[in-house]
């Protein structure tokens, strides 16, 4: 019998660089995608993330198979786990997301901008895309816009020191809702309880599965990092520097 049935993945700085498409050489057969196909044969592969689904279709789908009933296997939970999209009848099927209303949307981005004062943090003149974006049920600030150098947003904030300490600020201005580091310049904020943890409840609801069947992999594990939340629900996980380490536990998962 296999310990875990569920393996559950975080994106940027676990399968991906950040906001980058998941590795597909055609010529080389332990790439990402391939390990992740491979995967998908053995147990079912679930992956979460503060990014949007839209975002998932290019950063992950488009370099996975298509073969439909390896796909049947794959679980996606967008915008850290807020709706549960799964492969049934040849298409990806998302259900409605609980979105934040305008009143909660106006509550936060008042506070970032009260953070951004208080912090000290200005704004780019020329940023890469939004600053702060709207994922429906998640707002997203990224420092310098979601479609930055990927070599600029890798060096900015290596030791999470700068976001570690806008969030201590959010918290403060925003009690009712939950803020967490995520990806290499980003801050997420939800609704209180809205995160990682309820994604892989729900999921695990979905599947008629304990606890101790899912293992969890991710880079943000550390506290107030994107991926913490999910040590609450996970049987096991494991903490990952960057893909290469992802792809050490992936394989070791496939021996």
């Amino acid at each position: 019998m296999k310990k875990f049935e569920v393996i559950a993945f975080d994106i940027d700085g676990t399968l991906t660089r950040s906001k980058s498409p998941l590795e597909d050489n055609p010529l080389i057969d332990t790439d990402m995608s391939d390990l992740l196909n491979k995967l998908m044969n053995k147990y079912k592969v679930a992956i979460i993330s503060g990014a949007s689904y839209k975002q998932f279709e290019s950063q992950i789908l488009a370099h996975l198979t298509k073969d439909g009933e390896l796909l049947k296997n794959l679980y996606l939970l967008p915008t850290n786990g807020t709706t549960l999209c799964i492969y049934k009848e040849g298409a990806w099927q998302c259900p409605p997301v609980n979105a934040l209303t305008d009143s909660e949307k106006k509550e936060i981005y008042a506070a970032f901008n009260k953070m951004f004062t208080e912090v000290g943090f200005v704004i780019p003149e020329h940023a890469y895309g939004e600053v702060i974006e709207d994922r429906g049920s998640q707002i997203t600030f990224s420092a310098f816009g979601q479609n930055a150098p990927i070599e600029l947003k890798e060096a900015w904030d290596k030791g999470h020191s700068k976001r570690g300490q806008m969030v201590s600020v959010l918290k403060k201005y925003l009690p009712d809702f939950a803020s967490h580091i995520g990806g290499a310049t980003s801050i997420d904020v939800t609704r209180k309880g809205i995160d990682k943890a309820y994604g892989l409840r729900e999921l695990l609801k979905y599947l008629n599965l304990p606890n101790e069947k899912l293992l969890y992999v991710g880079n943000e594990l550390y506290p107030d990092g994107n991926d913490a939340p999910a040590l609450s629900v996970a049987g096991e996980s494991r903490a990952v520097k960057d893909q290469g380490e992802t792809k050490k536990v992936i394989m070791g998962l496939l021996e």
